[in-house]
């Protein structure tokens, strides 16, 4: 069995089927399982960008929401929405794995985005149209119909709470990171797993958008519920192709052992030679398909749980590897907190943004653009530079750095929180522009549409793209990687946990600056009336806090260490893995 594993026949990387079972690397797995998981992604996209795009609109239009209630509405939901990834990966990675996890969620998903519809679809459920600019002033939505409005909504979050942080680490998996040529299609797998969704959230951004704002709700949410379902039956489909990943325990529960086992012995002394420290045997490790990590000097307190007290209380004892996962999932969150601020600016693009573009000329001729499917440039112009990111940045630079991603992750990620800081400034001196024009033509008291083209918020939202091209792949990926192998829904959740809590943040700020710059008989900077409105100082104070959060982002980056392999190169992993690697005793594989 040794000798077949060193022959590249088995995957070396843990992954089992169904049963737990070893399997054949030739049989499983690849880019062609990755293609079904890419297909159900590309609807999924295309299902919650469909509602997430416009739904600030709806919520003003349909259900007569102000500026400010409208906008944290819907921030507050896109907020739980990132959120519950981390339940979902707590399930996948403690009880039920990634794929069932992710089946159980997906009949979840399906039933909120059936309600959903029905919710924006029946008259009883939806208050009469109103037609005049102050909403406020209509009558309002009552609460059986805000209640089911709100339960579909919520029912929907739950759902992509369990295959958020779990369907691109099905992906990810599908690759062995001990396999010399599969290692080198994993470098590449996250910038075009993001490239494939995105062409979901184009569709979103135009079609659907276009159908929403011209043919009705009913058909602009039925559309996508139909294509989730389809997407659904196509990952099913997918099954016999799939490498998996088995449960492995509550990654909570093992951190917070090391944690509890560190304080409880604090005034142990570490020794000097971490072989005295308390492991398992390579043998245990290799029979559960896992792999053992040395010790290191990050976080040295922590190396405390695993010096040998007499008491094998898993509370007070652990093994150096748990120590050592529980030490990776921990560096990373300072980098997850230097993540909340950009993820407040993205939450703009569904909210302000498109307020913004309700008060400009949306004509072409005849043909009227929505506001929101200008979100589409921000797809875009995300494809156009990932694809020129992998095809010749990353060629370019490999040769310059000897990196095999062509600059570090974190750098990556640094290039991002640079354009955001550009991308705030743009927009202040645009709605700077955009209020002077309102005030040139008297249209500051009324609110009404300015004879200025919605093109010029073009460059944000194409800037958008492009700092997404660096910062979100980088970030996915960054989270994914630096994870233990056991905890890589976990550290996916990461990703998601930064949306969800620049989403919040943004609720935040929004009531918090509406209210602190309304006391005292101020005008306020945000109204209803955009017009009236100062979105541009607004948008010049998420210039200075970009500025600050990239000044912390630098401060933690400098001192964040790698995990080995993601700088070396896949021979010399793949050898010193080799090296002690134990294939476990098990009966011929299931292929």
């Amino acid at each position: 069995m040794v000798e077949e594993a060193k022959r590249g026949e088995f995957t070396q990387d843990g992954t089992v089927d169904l049963k737990g079972n070893p399997i054949l690397r030739s049989k499983r797995g690849g880019w062609t399982a990755c293609s079904f998981v890419v297909v159900y992604e590309a609807f999924e996209r295309m299902a919650y960008y469909g509602i997430s795009s416009n739904l600030v609109l709806y919520l003003t239009r349909e259900l007569h929401q102000g500026t400010v209630t409208s906008s944290n509405n819907v921030t507050n939901w896109m907020g739980t929405i990132w959120m519950t990834p981390i339940i979902g990966a707590y399930i996948a990675d403690a009880h039920l794995g990634r794929y069932r996890t992710v089946v159980i969620a997906c009949i979840i998903y399906l039933s909120g985005m059936c309600l959903l519809t029905l919710a924006v679809s029946l008259p009883a459920l939806r208050p009469p149209p109103c037609f005049q600019i102050d909403v406020t002033k209509c009558k309002q939505v009552s609460k059986l119909q805000l209640g089911v409005f709100y339960l579909a909504l919520y029912i929907l979050a739950i759902g992509t709470g369990g295959t958020k942080p779990n369907i691109s680490t099905i992906g990810a998996d599908q690759f062995d990171s001990f396999d010399p040529k599969e290692k080198a299609h994993k470098l590449s797998f996250f910038n075009w797993w993001m490239f494939s969704i995105f062409f979901g959230t184009l569709l979103a951004n135009t079609f659907l958008v276009y159908i929403q704002d011209n043919l009705g709700w009913g058909i602009g949410y039925g559309l996508p519920t139909i294509g989730l379902g389809i997407s659904v039956l196509v990952f099913l489909s997918g099954t016999p192709s799939y490498r998996h990943r088995m449960p492995t325990g509550s990654p909570f529960t093992r951190m917070a052992r090391v944690i509890v086992a560190a304080i409880r012995k604090w005034r142990v002394s570490i020794p000097s030679d971490p072989k005295e420290l308390y492991e398992f045997d390579l043998e245990e490790y290799a029979t559960k398909g896992k792999f053992r990590i040395d010790s290191t000097n990050t976080l040295r307190f922590l190396n405390k749980a695993s010096v040998r007290t007499g008491s094998n209380s898993p509370w007070m004892l652990c093994s150096v590897t748990h120590v050592e996962e529980t030490k990776q999932m921990l560096c990373m969150l300072p980098i997850l907190i230097a993540m909340f601020v950009p993820s407040t600016m993205i939450a703009q693009i569904n909210t302000l943004f498109v307020k913004q573009g309700t008060t400009l000329d949306t004509s072409i001729g005849s043909f009227h653009i929505p506001p929101a499917s200008l979100a589409a440039f921000v797809t875009i112009s995300m494809l156009i530079c990932v694809v020129i990111y992998d095809r010749f940045f990353v060629k370019m630079m490999r040769k310059w750095t000897k990196n095999p991603r062509g600059v570090t992750l974190l750098q990556r990620m640094g290039i991002g929180l640079i354009l955001h800081i550009i991308i705030m400034l743009i927009a202040s001196l645009t709605e700077r522009w955009r209020l002077s024009v309102a005030r040139q033509h008297g249209l500051v008291g009324n609110g009404g549409t300015l004879p200025l083209s919605i093109f010029i918020l073009l460059p944000q939202f194409a800037l958008m793209g492009t700092a997404d091209s660096f910062l979100e792949v980088a970030k996915i990926e960054f989270f994914y990687d630096q994870a233990p192998l056991s905890m890589k829904s976990l550290g996916t959740s990461y990703a998601m946990t930064s949306y969800g809590m620049g989403n919040f943040l943004s609720s935040f700020l929004l009531s918090t600056v509406s209210h602190i710059t309304r006391s005292n008989g101020h005008n306020g900077w945000i109204l209803d009336n955009l017009n009236a409105s100062h979105l541009d100082y607004y948008y010049a104070f998420f210039a200075v806090l970009n500025v600050l959060n990239f000044i912390f982002f630098l401060i933690v980056a400098k001192f964040y260490v790698y995990k080995a392999e993601i700088s070396e190169p896949v021979e010399v992993l793949r050898e010193d893995q080799m090296s002690t690697y134990i294939v476990p005793k098990q009966e011929e594989p299931v292929v």
